[in-house]
């Protein structure tokens, strides 16, 4: 995220600066609480750790599902992206079906990260992913199982 100025240059927001924006939105909720992430320990000072979830769209296999996903931000975020890995189990192309990891190759907006990206564009691609021709009917583990 950068704030512009009237000669076109911007400032870069720094990265504790720009996760404490996230984390107040994140807390917040996101448009129709279908999506929603937090730290996983507030007294991170480092604030690399996060839990996502994306309650899966209608008219899918997904739907009424509740998935929980890991974000990291290492130290080089928002200029990479964090590693996001699913913690329930689910059926996606883009998804590493042994690790639950999301496959930066098979997921657009990781494979063309800009650092305006954020972690709530991050779960409400994927939550649009799952409503893809090619993901929302494929088969589902059971509910409730983990990677």
């Amino acid at each position: 995220m950068t704030l512009g100025s009237s000669a076109g240059s911007g400032v870069v927001v720094p990265r504790n600066f720009r996760l404490l924006e996230e984390l107040e939105r994140g807390e917040k909720g996101i448009g129709d609480g279908s999506v929603s992430y937090g730290m996983d320990d507030a007294d991170d000072i480092y604030m690399r750790s996060w839990t996502g979830t994306i309650i899966g769209p209608h008219n899918t296999v997904h739907e009424g599902r509740i998935y929980t996903l890991k974000l990291f931000c290492d130290k080089d975020y928002p200029e990479k992206p964090p590693t996001v890995r699913f913690h329930s189990r689910v059926n996606m192309t883009c998804v590493n079906h042994e690790t639950g990891v999301v496959d930066p190759k098979k997921f657009v907006l990781l494979a063309n990260w800009q650092r305006e990206y954020t972690m709530e564009d991050i779960l409400t691609q994927l939550k649009k992913e799952m409503a893809t021709s090619h993901n929302r009917k494929l088969v589902q583990p059971p509910e409730g199982t983990h990677f």
